[in-house]
């Protein structure tokens, strides 16, 4: 009998972990993803970090922007800031390869070492659930590749960006700063 309290007691505790991290995962972000590497991921994982959402595109005459963000990612994740890519073929058709080609011209190219996922619609009808999300709490959709999204330590606070401002520029990084200043969870 005794085993059988402690099962029903040990069960009862990670049936109870488990329910209080899914219900901490803001629900911005509580979305699962694939990655380029065709893995699935829950964005939950970045759940109490600045977050930086960007629509990417290996042929676009803003792909030099993968440079900055790597620099951006690089100069700040130890402080709490995560970059996610989500490549898409939306815009001009400037991401027409598959996941394994994204994959290796970001590295190639740019060294990429921040979270990118496989590629998927980020405007209209066919967008991803996540960019669905994203510009309905902006009301400002991608009207272009490298728009930003840049998401507070809770969740809650989304703020824009358009594709004309670099990562380097002085509003974004002022606004990562101040998020980062911020402590989440």
């Amino acid at each position: 009998m005794f085993n059988w309290i402690g099962t029903l007691t040990m069960t009862a505790l990670i049936a109870g972990a488990a329910g209080a991290h899914a219900a901490a995962c803001p629900p911005l972000l509580d979305h699962r993803m694939e990655t380029l590497a065709d893995e699935p991921q829950s964005l939950c994982q970045y759940r109490g970090k600045v977050v930086l959402v960007v629509n990417t595109a290996s042929q676009c005459g803003f792909t030099p922007q993968y440079e900055g963000l790597e620099k951006l990612y690089r100069k700040y994740k130890d402080k709490g800031l995560v970059v996610l890519g989500f490549p898409a073929n939306d815009f001009g058709s400037q991401e027409p390869g598959s996941n394994r080609e994204i994959a290796s011209f970001c590295q190639a190219n740019y060294g990429v070492s921040f979270p990118m996922f496989a590629k998927s619609a980020v405007v209209g009808a066919a967008a991803n659930p996540f960019y669905a999300q994203l510009a309905q709490r902006t009301g400002q959709a991608p009207q272009w590749n490298f728009h930003k999204y840049l998401i507070d330590r809770s969740g809650e606070q989304v703020l824009s960006f358009k594709t004309q401002v670099a990562p380097g520029d002085p509003k974004l990084v002022a606004a990562i700063e101040k998020l980062l200043a911020t402590k989440g969870d």
